[in-house]
């Protein structure tokens, strides 16, 4: 039998993630998304269909590329107003027995201290179900609110992961030691004081010497997403990722980049197995491929160009909006334009096509077909060695839910998806055979924090 691949369902706590536009179809639930009952809908759903966790993604300012504004994005509730996702686990948990629960949140918004406690206090209340998804911010716009008077270099921000990740590694693993927490009503002690330590960080961006505010939870550790792809970020995932979010369409592109990161972590000490990698994946289905391919067409044409071509911006690095949307494509061709323009037109030979045309297709590309073809695609997947599935939605619930019902029950059937879920935390059901926290080969045992008086002050 074939290992299984991972499930997460990927989302954000706004009105719009993917597919601009489409939260106004008639089965979208999205302009609900501050109503406690839609989440732990999906949730439910999610469980059933034995996702492995709820993915939250995350910003911490609005796209403003496009025509140098906000507009478009506070037009279109495109990843904007959004909430903070952290808030709604310990709920979706409440209702939930197996399914974990990822949230994304940056080194630069929160010092490592009170972010170490508020991690631990997820932990407990999940019951040991929760990961971080470790970024460092691509949008200037957070800097600016966070108070850097713009986003940091690509270095300098990676150089504040290291430096973050490290100080809360420490509080996790070595603050308390094991044995600390007593619970004995009979001496009225909760814990050890001498078994409660003072860690001692001085680094190059972050200081404090603790002790950890909270006792050691389920995983002590969550388990660590990060989704760096450029050369810095593939090293750093190799010495502390344990799950590995890649932008990659095809699985051809993607194996080279699995195998790197791979030997990063063999260089890190680390057995290249604990690294499980994710790609985004996004489904159309139907009963016939006629139909999932008309329904397609339907869709997009439903879509907002603006709301695309706002969201490219951002991702390209470069106005979109310095072009007309409705200027042919064959038109742009015998003009001078810039580079990522250029780049975006060599993606087609349809000079018909308008730039806001060609930007829908490209914005939104998607497996279309019957859930058999769909299962291929997974199988494919697995073959190149990628891990598991981050499955963004076109319409939410809707795209979760026909998954659940029309292609889990084949997944299962060939061995690609579990059955039922292994009793454990998160990374038990993510690695089994280890235990609930880091494996020793994790750098993270390897801190040897300098610890201040047990006794405290």
């Amino acid at each position: 039998m074939p290992e299984r691949m991972l499930f997460n369902a990927f989302h954000m706590f706004a009105v719009s993630h993917h597919a601009q536009g489409l939260w106004a179809e008639p089965d979208s639930r999205q302009l609900g998304y501050t109503d406690p009952a839609m989440w732990l809908d999906l949730a439910r759903t999610l469980e059933r269909g034995r996702f492995d966790t709820l993915f939250f993604a995350d910003v911490l300012a609005p796209y403003d590329t496009y025509r140098g504004s906000r507009d478009a994005a506070v037009r279109e509730g495109m990843q904007f107003p959004t909430g903070d996702p952290s808030v709604l686990i310990p709920l979706l948990a409440y209702h939930t027995e197996h399914l974990g629960y990822t949230f994304t949140q940056n080194i630069l918004q929160e010092h490592p201290y009170p972010f170490a406690r508020k991690v631990s206090t997820l932990d407990h209340l999940t019951g040991g179900r929760v990961a971080w998804n470790i970024v460092t911010s691509f949008l200037p716009g957070a800097g600016r609110n966070l108070g850097y008077g713009g986003l940091p270099g690509h270095e300098e921000r990676y150089g504040r992961a290291e430096d973050f990740t490290q100080a809360a590694l420490k509080l996790w693993l070595h603050s308390w030691e094991d044995g600390a927490v007593l619970r004995d009503r009979a001496r009225r002690e909760f814990a050890d004081p001498a078994k409660v330590h003072a860690i001692v960080h001085n680094g190059p961006c972050y200081q404090l010497d603790g002790p950890h505010l909270s006792e050691p939870s389920p995983q002590r550790v969550p388990v660590l997403f990060n989704a760096g792809v450029s050369p810095t970020g593939r090293a750093f995932a190799g010495r502390y990722a344990e799950c590995l979010f890649i932008n990659s369409q095809d699985p051809a592109e993607a194996a080279p980049i699995v195998a790197d990161v791979r030997r990063a972590a063999a260089a890190a000490g680390r057995n290249p197995a604990y690294i499980k990698v994710f790609v985004p994946q996004s489904y159309l289905l139907a009963g016939t491929e006629a139909e999932a391919r008309r329904r397609h067409t339907e869709l997009l044409e439903r879509q907002t160009v603006e709301g695309n071509l706002a969201r490219a911006s951002v991702f390209a690095g470069h106005d979109f909006g310095l072009d007309a949307p409705d200027a042919l494509v064959g038109d742009l061709r015998r003009r001078e334009v810039s580079e990522p323009v250029r780049k975006l037109l060599a993606t087609t030979t349809r000079d018909d096509w308008t730039l806001g045309e060609l930007i829908l297709s490209r914005t939104n590309k998607r497996v279309v077909g019957t859930p058999e073809q769909i299962v291929e695609n997974i199988a494919r997947w697995r073959d190149a060695g990628v891990d598991g599935i981050n499955l963004e939605y076109v319409i939410s619930p809707t795209s979760f839910t026909e998954f659940v019902d029309h292609v889990v029950p084949l997944l299962q059937a060939r061995g690609l998806m579990q059955r039922e879920y292994r009793p454990g935390t998160l990374r038990e059901k993510l690695f089994p055979g280890g235990g609930p926290r880091p494996p020793r080969d994790h750098p993270a045992w390897e801190l040897r924090p300098r610890c201040g008086p047990a006794s405290g002050r």
